[in-house]
């Protein structure tokens, strides 16, 4: 089965008719309860519609079906109010990246592209300026989330609109740990190793990915960076990975891997859902999705029963060490319609829109607007309250150094991810694999 396959596979878990009545719900009671989102005056910018116009947005593909029913529901609403036709396609995770880079290297393609991260600084001279409309909804909704503010801003400028941010806390099963000695996961490093070490003793193992996964990957790499006090680059954008904080990760990892369940070496973002619900792994990394999917099939609603969710251990860092895999939106100079790409933007985020997509969701997005904290979203299950505030996170890929086409060119080609596989895999000794990093990142950063 191909890597789409599998995506395929796992947006499914939650049926077709189940996904239609979750959208169909969230879209009325997301109407219902928009009096629950609290708005502050603010004066919309002008953005008068070309005439004629009409938008291609490009964006990442559904974990949740209600996402994608929910989404295309609201851009038909545009269309409605608007005359403005819009084509919306959804591309699997891997190929969003390749997709963004073909259309600004040829100035042809989407209008809009709803990329991941630090992708609108990759192209920031080749994307409009979105400071009139991110100021306009930031006043209005309370202001935006540190994580929005990281991603969506350049040099004082808005140069892409986050959507929301996915969080990877970790996801456990209650029994399991009970059976190993531990009531809740520790937050200090030696603590989680031990548990690890338990569960691995009762053959119930866990499991976190080590393979070129945009997700799962990169979040556990970083995680295991910034929990140590180590990262990529320094303050000041110089590569900053060949230090003794980085060395103790590393060999923190040789002690944690032997723990994993086999096969992460080549995880995708699918492989530990897929594992966890098979129950080959008892303690993983992941977004909501794995426990809906769970939750919503009679077959697996036990193992959603004894999942519980809590942030991953903070170790020496002061909160707790979690970037969060976000969409972002950017608005494209080869585009002849840039008014109406941006006034689509503004209403995909006004209350009427964005809270009925944010509870379709069920939890997957997180919020880039304070506002929407209040969401309905976050009190129907207490066990998803824990990604309410992934975009409050101070964490960002390229922590510590400023967000450049370097820090999202690394991160794209996993410098962190493969250092830490060819420690795990036994092919490099933790100084080795340093270096090797550094060597790697210092073309991304070549100034530096």
């Amino acid at each position: 089965m191909t890597d789409k396959e599998e995506n395929d596979k796992m947006a499914h878990l939650i049926t077709r008719r189940t996904a239609l009545a979750l959208g169909g719900s969230a879209l009325v009671a997301g109407t219902a309860g928009a009096q629950q989102i609290q708005t502050q005056p603010a004066q919309a910018p002008n953005l008068p519609i070309e005439q004629g116009a009409s938008l291609r947005m490009l964006r990442p593909v559904r974990f949740v079906q209600p996402d994608e029913d929910v989404w295309r529901a609201n851009c038909a609403r545009f269309t409605e109010r608007t005359g403005v036709q819009v084509r919306v396609d959804f591309v699997g995770w891997e190929d969003i990246t390749q997709q963004t880079a073909v259309t600004a290297n040829s100035g042809a393609g989407p209008d809009v592209i709803v990329g991941f991260d630090a992708a609108p600084h990759i192209y920031a001279d080749k994307v409009h300026d979105l400071t009139d409309i991110a100021n306009y909804l930031g006043q209005k909704y309370g202001g935006w989330r540190p994580l929005a503010r990281s991603y969506g801003t350049r040099q004082g400028r808005w140069i892409g609109l986050p959507f929301g941010s996915t969080g990877g806390p970790l996801i456990w099963r209650t029994s399991a740990l009970r059976e190993a000695g531990f009531e809740r996961p520790p937050e200090d490093l030696p603590g989680f190793l031990r548990m690890c070490q338990a569960l691995k003793r009762i053959n119930k193992p866990v499991g976190f990915a080590l393979g070129n996964a945009v997700g799962d990957g990169n979040a556990f790499a970083n995680w295991l960076l910034w929990s140590h006090g180590a990262y990529l680059v320094d303050e000041e954008g110089r590569v900053a990975i060949n230090r003794p904080e980085t060395i103790n990760a590393l060999n923190y990892l040789k002690e944690l891997y032997p723990t994993f369940v086999n096969g992460t070496l080549a995880w995708n973002d699918v492989s530990n859902n897929r594992a966890y619900t098979a129950q080959e792994v008892f303690v993983t990394q992941n977004g909501v999705s794995l426990y809906f999917s769970l939750k919503n099939d009679p077959a697996t609603a036990a193992i959603a029963e004894d999942t519980q969710m809590t942030l991953m251990p903070k170790g020496l860092a002061d909160s707790t060490p979690n970037a969060g895999l976000t969409m972002n939106a950017m608005v494209f100079k080869h585009s002849r319609f840039p008014n109406a790409s941006k006034a689509l933007l503004v209403f995909l985020m006004e209350t009427e829109q964005y809270d009925p997509w944010l509870q379709a969701n069920i939890g997957y997005w997180s919020q880039p607007l304070n506002a929407y904290a209040a969401s309905a979203t976050w009190t129907q299950d207490p066990k998803i309250s824990v990604f309410r505030d992934t975009m409050n996170s101070t964490f960002w890929n390229g922590y510590k150094g400023p967000i450049t086409e370097g820090s999202a060119a690394a991160t794209a080609d996993y410098v962190t991810v493969q250092m830490c596989a060819s420690v795990a895999s036994g092919q490099a000794t933790p100084q080795q694999a340093a270096a090797e990093a550094e060597r790697r990142a210092r073309r991304y950063f070549r100034a530096r």
